[in-house]
């Protein structure tokens, strides 16, 4: 609904009410034609602005979805998704809840462990310490492109640096000698 068709279905429904409150027992035929005629305007200008039909579903997913009487939100497609959960349960599988190993390992399993990763690190010399300067990146040329554009740019730091991270970090490359700078002004007198 755009503001326009808010602005007017507002101005109906307020005439309405107006016409609500001088509504009496002895309210002549004239009066109420115009009623009608008002109560017609605003339930048009509702049609035009009420752009979707009504949900079908009580989803909050899938309110146009198709129809399932005896799912309690009478969504077929969440109904279908929670048979499936509760016949692999019947069936001996495991459903969302993840079955107990019969005893822990020390040293984890599989799944518990990230998988490895190389990526490529640009960091820049802040003056205290290596910070991250931009996205890491999954190629090395990429990196090191965007490093040399960091150099020329019109502010560079003191140094730069690539790290490569596989699981563990190294530093491959630093451009520029990292000062320690201090921040407080004349050493601290």
């Amino acid at each position: 609904m755009n503001h326009a068709q808010l602005a007017a279905l507002g101005r109906a429904l307020r005439v309405l009410g107006e016409h609500g409150e001088t509504l009496t027992a002895d309210t002549p035929d004239g009066r109420l034609q115009e009623i009608r005629a008002d109560l017609r305007r605003a339930l048009d200008l509702l049609e035009e602005s009420a752009g979707t039909n009504a949900p079908a579903t009580r989803c909050a997913e899938h309110p146009q979805g198709p129809v399932d009487e005896s799912a309690p939100d009478l969504c077929l497609l969440c109904e279908t998704r929670r048979r499936a959960a509760r016949r692999s349960e019947y069936q001996g599988r495991p459903g969302p809840v993840q079955q107990a190993a019969p005893a822990p390992s020390r040293y984890g399993v599989r799944e518990d462990r990230p998988q490895p990763q190389q990526r490529w690190l640009p960091e820049l010399w802040n003056g205290q310490e290596w910070q991250l300067c931009g996205t890491p990146r999954r190629d090395r040329r990429e990196a090191e492109a965007y490093l040399a554009a960091q150099r020329r740019g019109a502010r560079p730091a003191m140094a730069y640096r690539l790290v490569h991270e596989f699981t563990d970090y190294e530093v491959l490359r630093v451009w520029g000698t990292p000062v320690r700078v201090d921040i407080e002004p004349m050493n601290n007198l």
